[in-house]
């Protein structure tokens, strides 16, 4: 399992090993002794453990994001596609972070086994690039309503260069999200 920093200080990418032979492929997706170790090693915290996964399935043009939760229920996430593609998006949201308003992208694909770690502190979405793109999520909290928050997927002051200009689908919700400079700082803790 290799771990490659990113622009953003705590966003890391994983490339798991994946063994091949006559009869498939096989990887090992997660290990939670080798993730905190990796993590420990780059000088990173370890963070709560993983307590829910999730799992979406778009079809091509969908975004969802930017999305984030407030203390006490923020998450951070460790995704991945097992199927299709995607443009991953992470953006800092720390506010006394030197990288705060930034943002980092990766394609993610079944055929890379790519995945992104976002710590908690970080808006996160995501363009499906292909359709049935199915995306996992392993989060270090659980959904919360009363604590999820969003950010603009196209706010100019943030300039994601996403693949597309504009989706094919966007969540109303996500539509009416508040741009960072719109975003009460307070909040973000």
């Amino acid at each position: 399992m290799k771990f490659i920093e990113t622009d953003l200080h705590d966003v890391l990418i994983i490339e798991p090993a994946v063994f091949s032979d006559d009869r498939g492929w096989f990887m090992e997706s997660f290990n939670q002794t080798r993730f905190e170790s990796e993590l420990a090693r780059l000088g990173r915290p370890v963070p709560k453990p993983f307590i829910q996964d999730n799992h979406s399935c778009s079809r091509k043009g969908v975004l969802r994001g930017m999305h984030y939760q407030l203390a006490p229920r923020a998450q951070g996430k460790l995704v991945r596609v097992v199927k299709g593609a995607a443009f991953d998006v992470a953006v800092d949201i720390r506010k006394d972070s030197r990288t705060f308003g930034k943002w980092v992208g990766v394609k993610l694909t079944a055929g890379n086994c790519r995945q992104l770690w976002i710590p908690e502190g970080f808006a996160h979405g995501f363009l499906s690039l292909e359709d049935e793109t199915h995306f996992l999520y392993k989060t270090t909290d659980t959904y919360s309503k009363d604590h999820e928050r969003g950010i603009r997927w196209d706010d100019p002051q943030i300039g994601i260069n996403w693949p597309i200009s504009t989706p094919d689908y966007l969540a109303p919700k996500d539509a009416a999200a508040p741009t960072l400079a719109e975003v009460h700082f307070s909040e973000l803790g």
